[in-house]
């Protein structure tokens, strides 16, 4: 069936009166979502004058024509189907059943039957052909006009050959399948009034867009953008910004600026940041082109760039989920019409930064934040790293470094331990080599952690003293610390002062009471052995000797203590 795209909702009266139940109506479709319900009435408007629409006492949304008595309702019935012109499952309804009115829109509702039934408005005028004067008709169009048909057929998912046309065995299927989902007899030869309803709503679909050429030349691009749903807001360099217009949810993104290669490269690293540009999706990029296709949950978006004559040119154009059909002919449109040329980009003084400059923003774009970030360390040269447990069962997304994806490979909830594994190859510059002696009590530790997030590029060393070589209720995979750590810090190394890994920072587990702000806790090396052993893994043995500098410690710390993102 036909699922069109609406691009506005507007407010819709409240439930219907009393008296409106007492009506009769010719109810021809249900629809399950208020979107695919208003679009067929639209369609149906096209042909009937008294098309109505109601939200049902199940959620569905029902279209009907009315309302009319009890004989003129079963007139018209017979009447419309016996020319099949609504499916032929459809009924008289009471109406009992109708409640929130949606159509038409912003229209009173229809509370008392109409005098007469309403006469039938042909669409276009256009009269029914039998199937010999439906393919006279269709030999007298153009090329163009091929074209067109097949590329509405494709627009309502009937047709995925090429548009060249010629109306072979696969467009004949498509007519066919859309008759069929139009109620129609499915002969794959369309009638003129059949092709003009399906055109018509295909041209009132893409004209929802307001398609306009723009030339850009402080970027130096030329491009079709959907005027109809964006506005142009400002430069941001490398940025052309395109604000929503009308509540459309659409933003749009010109983009221009010098470099080479490597620029190409870095600007499809930065855009992957990008809050606009979903995590989920196909991307490809080669040595002179970037392509990204991002699918989230509430945004979905498209990106194209590539590098000429030592310029970056490109475009991302992005929409909510449910004008996916609309928005993605539109980033199609855009494709197939974008032209970069000279070899001038944006200025980068153009334009004036926001008055609220934000570590956050990029350019006018938001950075993309992880739902959670806490610490982690390497402990092979294989770039496995041991983290805390916590919230990672969850996470669709994890990354190590910030930068490199990683999957969740070992957990162990009770002791809050994790093992992540890069999904490519990670060769640290260090990694864990971890005590083998019991720890002297109350000696000077260090805890190397991310205590801000991804604010700073390293990590910081947090000092404090070994208080207890067990946790509070004398367990023995703990040990408690003296020291004020951060939610960012846990699953970072502690250290002893040679510099060798003691424990790892585990959250604390105080239950319903409030314990002191300098008390932490650790896993111990045992607790951690028996973790990896269990999973396949072994630790190095520390055979370090006396004290490290406080330089050399934070030297040692950076090299093997990664941040630990989860991104949703």
């Amino acid at each position: 069936m036909r699922k069109a795209v609406s691009i506005v909702f507007l407010i819709i009266a409240w439930a219907l009166p009393a008296a409106a139940q007492n009506s009769v109506w010719v109810q021809i479709e249900a629809r399950p979502t208020l979107r695919e319900a208003q679009d067929r009435a639209r369609a149906y408007s096209n042909a009937f004058t008294d098309v109505a629409g109601f939200q049902l006492n199940t959620g569905w949304y029902a279209i009907a024509l009315g309302p009319f008595t009890g004989d003129d309702a079963r007139a018209r019935l017979q009447q419309l189907r016996r020319d099949r012109l609504i499916p032929a499952d459809s009924y008289v309804s009471d109406g009992g059943a109708f409640r929130q009115q949606f159509w038409p829109i912003g229209a009173p509702p229809r509370t008392a039957p109409l005098q007469t039934a309403m006469p039938l408005q042909q669409p276009a005028a256009l009269p029914d052909e039998t199937p010999a004067e439906a393919r006279r008709a269709e030999r007298a169009l153009t090329p163009q006009e091929r074209q067109k048909v097949q590329e509405a057929l494709q627009w309502e998912g009937h047709y995925t050959s090429a548009i060249d046309g010629a109306f072979g065995p696969g467009t004949r299927n498509a007519m066919a399948s859309y008759q069929l989902a139009m109620g129609y007899d499915p002969t794959g030869v369309l009638t003129s009034r059949q092709r003009a309803e399906l055109l018509t709503s295909y041209a009132d679909a893409i004209g929802a867009l307001g398609l306009q050429q723009v030339d850009e030349t402080a970027a130096g691009i030329r491009i079709t953008l959907p005027a109809g749903m964006v506005a142009f807001q400002g430069y941001e360099p490398p940025f052309v910004h395109y604000a929503e217009t009308g509540g459309s949810g659409v933003r749009a993104l010109l983009i221009s600026q010098k470099g080479d290669r490597s620029t190409l490269f870095g600007l499809y690293d930065v855009m992957q940041s990008l809050e606009i540009v979903p995590l989920t999706g196909p991307r490809e990029r080669t040595g002179t082109s970037f392509e990204i296709t991002g699918t989230g949950r509430d945004l979905h978006s498209y990106t194209y760039a590539e590098l000429k004559n030592g310029t970056i040119k490109g475009f991302t154009l992005a929409w909510r989920p449910e004008d996916e059909k609309l928005l993605q002919r539109a980033a199609q449109i855009m494709r197939e019409s974008f032209a970069p040329y000279g070899d001038t980009a944006l200025d980068e003084t153009l334009g004036t930064p926001d008055t609220e400059q934000s570590a956050d923003l990029l350019a006018g774009l938001e950075i993309r934040r992880p739902t959670l970030s806490r610490t982690g360390f390497f402990i092979d040269g294989a770039g496995t790293v041991l983290t805390t447990a916590e919230g990672l069962a969850q996470c669709p997304h994890i990354t190590v470094g910030d930068e490199f994806e990683a999957e969740l490979a070992a957990r162990d909830e009770a002791l809050d331990l994790a093992v992540l594994r890069p999904r490519e190859a990670l060769s640290p510059i260090g990694h864990a080599a971890f005590q083998t002696g019991v720890p002297r009590l109350r000696s000077d530790v260090a805890v190397a952690g991310f205590p801000y997030g991804d604010v700073l590029d390293l990590p910081v060393l947090t000092y404090g003293t070994l208080a207890d070589l067990r946790g509070l209720s004398g367990e023995e995979t703990v040990s408690r610390l003296s020291l004020d750590a951060m939610p960012g810090d846990m699953g970072g190394p502690v250290f002893d002062a040679t510099g060798a890994v003691l424990g790892m920072l585990v959250p604390v587990a105080g239950g319903a009471r409030s314990l002191p702000g300098d008390v932490s806790f650790a896993a111990t090396v045992p607790a951690i052995a028996e973790f990896l052993s269990a999973n396949g893994l072994q630790m190095s043995a520390s055979d370090n000797t006396g004290a490290l500098d406080p330089a050399d410690l934070a030297a040692r710390a950076a090299d093997m203590t990664v941040l630990v993102s989860c991104w949703n």
